[in-house]
This record gives structure tokens, C-alpha cells and sequence, in this order.
């Protein structure tokens, strides 16, 4: 059945939100993390408001300069009269789970800016380089009204792909003489790339990484209609970072013209469903093994005779688990 209508403050919120209110976003985007129970509805509500923003995940390995240059990118989006949100995971601490706000640190300045909406989250332990709530707080940006939602990372390397499944355009992001340029290909980051960046080309080696991604693309064998483009940036200077956003706004005209925005839209939407169905079937399912009933006779199999081990228990338990639900 579907939530129940909102009041009191969840729907003052969400009133507010669809208004522009970016307090009204920072609460609700709160409200998620905090796992509020009224956080379902709150979602639920706005979502007929979502669909129109531009979501663009800047991805890459760490030390390429992600953030230095999604703060470059930003102004330049404002100078066009863009409303730009940006979500940016860092690592969760590993003792309170809490962002390490790196991220937040090193754009602070774009805070303050008007027409841009940042918010730091922790990854809480997700792999793929996300938050398990990066899905639910671009929903949000995208109802108060954001033209842009950028994306950042957390840069964990071979694990960030999964922003592909929540982004219409994803950047990869590498820099000169790394490694990281050969890493990008190994990582499956090769894949998911829609608009490749060489950053920090003022370094030596720009023009050897350009060549070998240039090469690697043309050499892809799936066949694309589209050979994703190779740009060379220095956000420190701003070299480049003009031509990353022309680029970024090309891609979504291509998607638009080709019937493939709303195939991106679709993907991010089962994306997200996939994940939401893991997270409450995986809290109804440690309910249902913490009270004991299920995996008693398995624990005592386990403990006392040693008759089992615990890949087959729990391959016993999850089947009985399904049989019920048949």
C-alpha cells in the first residue's frame, strides 16, 4: 500500500523544498541518513516533482582532482545561469561512520554561492564508491529545482562504477603519468566513461595520456555509436574546464535526440528500486535471524556437533526463508 499522506513537518518540508528552500533540502537529505520514518513518505511525495535535472557523475581514482575540478566546473555552470547541486561522498570515518568531509573543506567557498546547493556524504561503509542515500538526496536536489546535479565519488578506485546507474552522464577523471590513465581501463571505469578528462595536464605526460586514451577508445570493441570524447584540463588555471561543460551539455543533448535520456532515466530508476527492495528486504531479514526462530537448530548443528558449516547453514536458512514466501 502506498504511504500515508504527509503532515506536520515532513510536509511543511516538502512544501518548502518544492519552492527552491535549500534548508528545507538539507533536512530532508538528513532525514534520509538519519533512516526517519517518515523519510519514505516525504520521498514518495515529491518524486512526480523529479526527472528534469541533469545528473553528472564525476568519478575517477583518488588524487586525480575530482574536487578541485567539479569546483572549477561549478562556476563555470553558474556563469550560464545554472542552479547546480552537488553531492559529494567521501569515506565514512571508520569509528563514528560520520563523512570525513574532505570534500566539503576544499569547495567551501562554493557554499555560499547562490544558485548552488553542497552537501558532503559518507559512503557508511557502501561499496561502488556511493552512498546507499546518494540516490535519495539527487531525487531531492532534483525536485528543489536543480538544472545540474553533479556527483562526486568517493575515489575508491576500481569500485566506482556504480555511478553509472544513477547518472545520465558520467565523467572519468585521470591524470598524467599515474598510472591512473592504465588503471581507469582495468577498472571497468573504462565502460561507464561517457566524457573521459586528462587533469592536471600541465603536468608532464598530458599529451602520452591523451594518446593512449584516445587510442583504447577508438580500439573498443562493443561497437559504441559514440566515441567519448578525451579532454585536457587544469582546474587550478581553468584550462579546459569551459570546453568539460560544452562537452557534458552535448551528452545530454545526444541522449535526448537518440531516445536515450528516458533509457538512463529508466536504468537509474530500477537502479534505485534494486537497491531500495536489498535495504528492506536485508532489515526485515536481520529482524526475522536475530529473534532466533529460523536458525536455532542451525546454530546448535553449527556449535555443538559441527554436522554443518556456515556456508550451508545459511544456504539452509535462506531457502527456508523462500520456501514461506512462496
Amino acid at each position: 500500500m502506498p504511504y500515508r499522506l504527509l503532515k506536520g513537518e515532513p510536509l511543511e518540508l516538502v512544501k518548502r523544498l518544492l519552492e527552491g528552500d535549500s534548508r528545507a533540502a538539507a533536512r530532508l537529505i538528513s532525514m534520509v541518513e538519519e533512516r526517519n520514518p517518515s523519510a519514505p513518505a516525504a520521498l514518495a511525495s515529491i518524486y512526480p516533482h523529479t526527472g528534469r535535472a541533469h545528473v553528472v557523475g564525476i568519478t575517477g581514482p583518488p588524487g586525480v582532482g575530482k574536487s578541485t575540478l567539479l569546483r572549477a566546473l561549478s562556476r563555470t555552470l553558474l556563469d550560464k545561469g545554472m542552479k547546480v547541486g552537488i553531492i559529494a561522498v567521501d569515506p565514512s570515518s571508520p569509528f563514528g561512520g560520520g563523512a570525513l568531509l574532505g570534500d566539503r573543506i576544499r569547495m567551501q567557498d562554493l557554499s555560499t554561492e547562490k544558485g548552488v546547493f553542497l552537501r558532503s556524504m559518507g559512503t557508511r561503509g557502501t561499496p561502488g564508491g556511493l552512498s546507499a542515500s546518494t540516490g535519495a538526496a539527487v531525487d531531492i536536489l532534483d525536485a528543489m529545482g536543480m538544472d545540474m546535479v553533479l556527483v562526486e565519488t568517493a575515489g575508491a578506485g576500481q569500485s566506482e562504477v556504480d555511478v553509472a546507474g544513477i547518472a545520465h552522464t558520467c565523467v572519468v577523471i585521470t591524470m598524467p603519468r599515474s598510472g591512473d590513465d592504465i588503471q581507469a581501463m582495468k577498472a571497468g571505469l573504462m565502460e561507464v566513461g561517457d566524457i573521459f578528462v586528462v587533469n592536471k595536464a600541465d603536468l608532464p605526460g598530458a599529451e602520452e595520456a591523451l594518446r593512449l586514451l584516445e587510442g583504447a577508445l577508438r580500439l573498443d570493441p562493443r561497437g559504441r555509436d559514440r566515441v567519448p570524447p578525451v579532454i585536457r584540463t587544469a582546474a587550478f588555471t581553468g584550462e579546459g574546464v569551459d570546453l568539460l561543460r560544452e562537452e557534458i551539455l552535448e551528452h545530454r543533448r545526444y541522449l535526448e535526440e537518440r531516445g536515450l535520456w528516458e533509457e538512463r532515466f529508466r536504468r537509474r530508476l530500477l537502479q534505485q528500486v534494486m537497491n531500495l527492495v536489498m535495504e528492506e528486504a536485508g532489515a526485515r531479514l536481520r529482524e526475522i535471524l536475530e529473534g532466533g526462530r529460523r536458525c536455532a537448530h542451525v546454530l546448535e548443528r553449527l556449535l555443538e556437533s559441527r554436522e554443518t558449516d556456515p556456508y550451508t547453514a545459511a544456504r539452509e536458512i535462506a531457502a527456508d526463508l523462500l520456501r514461506d514466501n512462496d
